[in-house]
């Protein structure tokens, strides 16, 4: 409902525009003129009379000019209404008018009319009688009436739709309440993948055994179902410190917590599996990826509880792959090498053991290490910089298997020693190896491919080799009785040889 001219008046009449003065005529029979018929003027007159003329007002006349235009008839009837007219359209003044106009004494030349008001129209050139027209008048009327009579009902329909709205009628406008409440997310999105796997994400809280009997501090960590049978795939150093005599227990992101016992460890791979003891049914495993066809670009999600801050997710890419890292638990135990997935979804203390998915939300590692600032790898409370790693799914899934069947991890070895703090020239086979024993194990793998101590390995299965770290990670990514390529150099010449790789139980 429009607010426009609200408290301003509108004038019902209009003012009339003053008329210019004219000099008094005296009509004749003859002079007669005939004017158009419209809507609020006078009638015409009956044919044979001659109407009254209207005494001329009163009005101060302009200053004569000699060259002014003819006088200006009478203005209309003073019974006629107050519409602003100079005169007939299509009409001038009868010659006899001006005639008995000079001979009624008004001097000579005859005075020249006031000049019109502004806004007034100028007074049309002198012409022939027109043509009698056909009276529109009437028509025109009724189509202006029918418009203004649709005109008012149109406005009267809305402004009854109008108050209706105000009255509280329903709205087009959705509002968020109104949205649908089954709202779903498009598969592969990160709020789908999360949605799917969180349920199968739980928190780990390790507690060691104190030596009065009390409990010591622990930590926090992150672990997936393996299983329906109540396996937790999770890290090594997310449980050492409860290994021995500690107390470990899971909580699930609907808040039910669960008592949890050691399956087994594996140092070197820095993986362990728990077991809940009271397993609840319905248990959704993760589904396992394949980490050997993840490219570096690819999406990944990681979740986990970073500092203790249990379900949270964060998302990034494959930064790199086949990155040799050795990294340790805080008490300072044995290092971990893996050959690892780097990515730089946001990973802190917490996020250990957790997942680390791709964009369909299968694992494709589980997240283990990062790199800080002032720190090397390892388990720190220093922040994520994006510089995190993760062991790759087909390594972990290995060592699994391995400690739910016997409890025990079982590595591939080459039967020799290698020097772990030289770097840049590739892994050299020690004098000696610990205790003072022989660095190549007597028929071993190495011994039977001719490797000796002093050599330097330069590739393993076409990988560069730069470390002893980087030589053991490579090693760790296959299994005992694989068949390898191994280059390196003696004496300035570069030979190959292949090894068929041996096993050693535990990590004693």
């Amino acid at each position: 409902m429009s607010t426009e001219n609200e408290g301003t008046e509108v004038p019902a009449t209009p003012p009339t525009p003053s008329a210019p003065p004219t000099p008094p005529s005296t009509p004749t029979p003859e002079s007669t003129t005939s004017a158009p018929t419209h809507p609020g003027t006078t009638p015409e007159p009956t044919p044979g009379t001659t109407p009254e003329p209207t005494p001329a007002p009163t009005t101060a006349q302009t200053p004569a000019s000699p060259t002014s235009p003819p006088p200006v008839p009478a203005p209309a009837p003073a019974d006629a209404p107050t519409v602003a007219h100079a005169s007939a359209p299509g009409h001038a003044p009868a010659p006899e008018q001006v005639g008995a106009a000079a001979a009624s004494g008004a001097g000579w030349p005859p005075p020249p009319p006031a000049v019109p008001t502004w806004g007034a129209p100028p007074p049309p050139a002198a012409h022939a009688p027109a043509a009698p027209r056909r009276r529109t008048g009437g028509l025109v009327a009724a189509v202006l009436a029918a418009a203004l009579v649709a005109g008012g009902i149109g406005g009267g329909i809305g402004y009854w739709a109008a108050q209706r709205g105000d009255d509280g009628g329903s709205s087009t406008t959705v509002s968020s309440s109104e949205a649908p409440a089954a709202f779903k997310r498009d598969p592969g999105t990160v709020a789908a993948v999360a949605a799917q796997a969180l349920p199968s994400v739980v928190t780990i809280q390790a507690k060691s055994g104190g030596s009065q009997g009390g409990e010591s501090e622990g930590g926090t960590g992150t672990g997936f179902v393996y299983d329906q049978e109540g396996h937790i795939v999770t890290n090594n150093h997310v449980v050492a410190s409860a290994a021995d005599g500690g107390t470990l227990s899971v909580t699930f992101p609907d808040g039910k917590s669960y008592d949890a016992e050691v399956v087994g460890r594996a140092e070197g791979y820095d993986v362990a599996v728990l077991k809940l003891t009271n397993a609840p049914k319905g248990l959704k495993p993760l589904p396992l990826g394949n980490s050997d066809k993840v490219a570096v670009g690819d999406s990944t999600i990681a979740i986990g509880a970073p500092f203790g801050l249990s379900n949270t997710v964060t998302t990034g890419i494959i930064s790199a792959k086949n990155r040799p890292v050795a990294s340790g638990d805080a008490s300072g135990g044995s290092n971990s090498y893996m050959s690892a997935l780097q990515t730089d979804a946001s990973i802190n203390p917490g996020n250990s053991g957790g997942p680390l998915l791709d964009a369909s939300g299968a694992v494709i590692g589980i997240n283990s290490a990062i790199q800080s600032t002032g720190s090397g790898f390892g388990q720190t409370q220093a922040g994520s910089i994006g510089l995190g790693f993760a062991i790759p799914v087909n390594q972990a899934k290995n060592v699994a298997q391995q400690l739910i069947k016997t409890g025990k991890p079982v590595y591939p070895v080459i039967g020799a020693t290698v020097n772990m703090n030289e770097k840049g020239e590739g892994a050299t086979i020690a004098s000696q190896g610990s205790g003072g024993t022989s660095s190549v194990t007597a028929n071993g793998p190495a011994a039977k491919a001719g490797l000796k101590a002093g050599d330097v390995i330069t590739a393993f299965d076409d990988h560069p080799i730069d470390s002893g770290p980087t030589l053991i990670s490579e090693i760790w990514t296959h299994k005992p009785g694989d068949s390898v390529k191994i280059t390196y150099e003696r004496d300035g010449k570069t030979a190959t040889a292949t090894v068929t790789l041996g096993e050693r139980t535990g990590d004693n």
